[in-house]
This record gives structure tokens, sequence and C-alpha cells, in this order.
């Protein structure tokens, strides 16, 4: 009897100790491969975001923190304008397209393949060279002058100097939202063309009686406003409470579009874009939060 007991016991702890060897190795298995595979996909890799040299600023810092956080991740940052961003995402040749205007607005590109992800606001001034001795224009003149009806600075009260009207390609963004929302959509008059905004504040501060505009994300760093003139328009200054409230109008939404919803290191990107912690940064660069606009435009 005690033989035959002995064996049972025997039999029944091999069983119970096999079953939870086993039990313990299938718990392992099937945690790991998750908690892996997630940090492989989101936070490491390399992609590439291009277009709007307005919103491009903000971009590299945010590719900069982000590396921070996620070491095995990276993001190239690279200008070219709004339009040459949407075509490129469209085209697969960068993982997100930067623009100050919506895909649906810009001809030739399939708005329908593409995901929005709006990252924050920015305003657009019209900026002189200070000889020109003006500090305010209504938007009639200001649209005057850029049409070419208006040809000298005396005509608004300034100084007597010939305007000289420095635009941007005809891809840029900035161009497109400045048009439509300081220009009401009218057709610029012919003059110098400046493809980037540290060209324009070169330029501008350069030449006597100059005239074009810029991202207020132009003048984070102060030095810039020196020696040019940031005119306001109506009386009314192009700052975020003004543009916070569509009292100053001259502004636009800063788009990161993606081909189809964003995945892996791309999503991980635009969420930390869209982040409480970007928030600090985004003002700071002199954009303005989604979370603090009161005015919405479609």
């Amino acid at each position: 009897m005690k033989k035959k007991y002995l064996k049972l016991m025997v039999a029944t702890l091999t069983v119970a100790m096999t079953a939870g060897f086993l039990t313990g190795c299938g718990s392992k298995a099937e945690t790991t491969p998750k908690t892996t595979t997630k940090a492989a996909t989101a936070t490491s890799g390399s992609i590439t975001a291009a277009g709007s040299t307005a919103l491009q600023p903000l971009a590299e810092l945010g590719a900069k923190n982000f590396k921070l956080k996620n070491t095995g991740a990276t993001v190239n940052v690279q200008g070219g304008g709004s339009g040459t961003g949407l075509k490129q995402v469209g085209e697969g040749s960068v993982e997100i397209g930067n623009s100050d205007i919506y895909a649906k607005d810009k001809a030739g590109i399939d708005a329908a393949a593409l995901t929005d992800t709006k990252v924050c606001v920015i305003g657009f001034a019209a900026v002189t060279n200070p000889k020109v001795k003006v500090e305010s224009l209504t938007k009639k003149q200001l649209i005057d002058i850029f049409t070419g009806k208006i040809k000298n600075w005396k005509e608004v009260g300034g100084a007597d100097i010939k305007v000289t009207i420095i635009n941007r390609p005809k891809s840029s963004g900035t161009r497109a939202t400045f048009k439509e929302f300081g220009l009401d959509k009218k057709e610029e008059a012919t003059g110098l063309t400046s493809d980037s905004s540290g060209a324009v504040l070169k330029t501008v501060k350069q030449t006597d009686g100059a005239i074009s505009y810029l991202a207020l994300s132009a003048f984070a760093d102060a030095t810039n406003k020196e020696g040019l003139n940031i005119l306001k328009i109506d009386g009314v200054e192009a700052t975020a409470a003004n543009i916070s409230t569509d009292k100053y109008k001259i502004w636009s939404y800063e788009h990161m579009y993606t081909k189809g919803v964003p995945t892996g290191i791309t999503k991980a990107y635009l969420d930390y874009m869209t982040s409480s912690e970007m928030h600090a940064s985004i003002t700071k660069l002199g954009y303005i939060p989604m979370a603090d606009m009161k005015a919405k435009r479609d």
C-alpha cells in the first residue's frame, strides 16, 4: 500500500509541476512579442516631412524633441513650399506633406487620398523696408499696392520711394494664404520672387521701397525684426490674440498631410506634434496652438 501511495504522490506532483512550467512559458510567449513589436514599429525608423517653409521651424523642433524621446527614430524635415509637400506626399516620395493650405484647394492634388492633421495656426504679416515710413495700411491700400495700382509710397502717406513688390513662388502656401485673405484673391503685379522666408527677410531689408509678406514664425528670432517694418492692416496688429478671434484676418491652419491613415513612426510623430508637450514650443516659435483658437475656418 505504501509503495502504491508513494507512486501516486510522485505522479501527481510531476503533473502539477509540468502544468505550471507550461503555463509560465505560455504567458511569456504571449506578452513579450507584443511589447517588442509595438516599440519597433512606433518609435524606430526614418521618415521625411517636406513642404511649407512657414511650418518648417516647428516641424524641425518637433523632430528634434521626438528623437530625444525615441532614439531609434529619425524625422527628416525639408522645405520646398506647400505645393511641393502636397505633391510629394501624394506621390509617396515623402511620408508627410507640410502645407499652409488645404489639399483640396491645390490644383492637381488628390485630396481624397490624403489624411489631414492640423497641428497649429500661423498668422502672416505684410512687411516693408523701414525707409518707406508707413506703419499701417488699409486693406484696400494693401490690395492696390500688390496689384500695381499704387506705385510710390508717397501715395499712402509715406516717403517718395518707388514700391518694389517681392512675391513668393506660385507653389508657396504663404503666397496662397496672403493672396486669399490679404488681397481678396486679386492677382498680384509682377515683381521680384524670393523662394524662402530667409530670402524675403534679406531682400526686404536690403531693398529701399520693398514690400512682401512673412509668416509670424519668421520673427521667433527677435533679431529678424531688426531693419524691418511689420505693417498693421486697418490698424490691427498681427498678434496671437487678434488672430485667435479672427480680428486679424490673414492666417491659416498648418497641416501635416499623409497618404492614407498614418501608422508606425509617422503616427507617433504626428501624435507628438499635436500633444500638450508641444504647446509651449508652438507658442514660443510664433504659432498658435489649436486649443487657443476661438475662431474657426473651413
